[in-house]
Parts: C-alpha cells; structure tokens; sequence
C-alpha cells in the first residue's frame, strides 16, 4: 500500500469523477464519518484503488438488507398521490361552491334535486400495477485514514435475487476474512474471491442469517 498524502477536497473530486458515483460530504459526529460515497459494482475497484493510494485502511465490510423497500416506496407514493387528488377535488369543489354562490347571489337559491335525480357516479377499474423494482443489498465498506483521521464509507448495492460485487481482497489482503463474513451472514457473492467458503457457519450452512425474511 502507498502512503501518498491526499487531502480530503481531492480524494472527493477524485471519487466523483468515477462514473455513477454520488459522493456525500457528512456531519462526522452524527454520523461517525466524513464521506459518504454510493457506487456501482463497476466503480467499486477503482473507487478502493483511489482509498489506498491515499493511504486508507480497511476498517470493516459489512452489508444491509433492503428487503420490502420497494413496497415502501410504492406505498408512500400511493399515499402522495391520494393526497394530492385530495387536495386537488377540495380545491375544485371551492372553486364551484364560490363560482355558484356569485352566480346566484341576487336569486333565491334553488330547491335540491332529490337523491333520485342525481347523476350515477362513475366507476372504474383500477389500473393494474407494474411488478416491483426488485429489492437490493447493500455493501458498505468503512475506511480510515490514520494522519487525517478521516473516515470515507463506500456502498455499493447489488440486487437482492443475487447479490455480487468484486472482491476487492488483491487491494486489501485483509478483505479476504471480511468478504467471507459478509457472504456469511448476507449471501454476498465476492466475484473474484479465491475462498469464499464459510467463515462463521457450518460448512455445510445454506442459510444467511443476516436476511430480513431468514426464517419465515
């Protein structure tokens, strides 16, 4: 590993140019670090070589499971929409109520019409929903750098069905005990992984006990 001095402005720019990446600047005392950084599974190698040309070290690798975002998504959006229909039908309804009464502000107002007389209303069948965007895991990997005491978090998310991003333990050795801890606990497939047996588990383990839907 290379111990060139790379200041934090230029180790962003740096992480920005990679394409797809979205490079956050963070609170470190709420959050615990300085830098957060989504990417591709295609920019992830190129986005580790950049951390240890700058001297970072590898702290951890974890993972996150997405499982049901998609749903919650479309629900808050289902219930975005609703209210803005909502808002929309009072705001009309005020529009004519106050088109009605200038209208007939000289005239006596007029007897409502019977239940009988008024107009069926329409009925229609609700449109079909397209399938959910597949969930995703997510794989976060927290780096550290000793001189600046400066912390970058990289994730990459990788769709849930199969999850798979590069090995990135030909950069940090160390990688290699992390990764298999992650394929553990997450089902990650590290591509390029030498040894991607059990680290944790029995040998013969074909659960991830990390998964939201473990057990169900």
């Amino acid at each position: 590993m290379s111990q060139q001095n790379t200041r934090p402005e230029a180790l962003a720019t740096s992480l920005a140019a990679l394409p797809g990446a979205l490079v956050r600047p963070t609170e470190r005392a709420a959050k615990g670090y300085d830098l957060d950084v989504s990417l591709t599974p295609e920019a992830l190698v190129p986005a580790v070589n950049v951390l240890d040309a700058a001297g970072y070290f590898l702290e951890t690798i974890t993972g996150v499971d997405w499982f049901g975002e998609q749903a919650e998504l479309r629900k808050a959006a289902e219930a975005a929409e609703a209210a803005e229909a909502k808002k929309r039908a009072e705001a009309l309804a005020k529009q004519a109520e106050a088109a009605a009464e200038a209208a007939g502000a000289e005239t006596a107002p007029a007897a409502p019409a019977p239940a009988s007389a008024a107009p069926p209303v329409e009925q229609t069948a609700p449109a079909d929903k397209p399938p959910l965007p597949e969930d995703e895991i997510e794989v976060v990997y927290d780096f550290n750098h000793f001189q600046s005491r400066h912390r970058v978090v990289l994730r990459v998310r990788t769709p849930r069905s199969q999850p798979q991003v590069p090995t990135i333990q030909t950069i940090y050795p160390i990688a290699h005990w992390h990764e298999r801890e992650a394929h553990d606990f997450f089902g990650i497939v590290f591509t390029g992984h030498n040894y991607l047996v059990p680290l944790l588990l029995p040998e013969d383990a074909d659960f991830h006990p990390l998964l939201k839907d473990y057990g169900a």
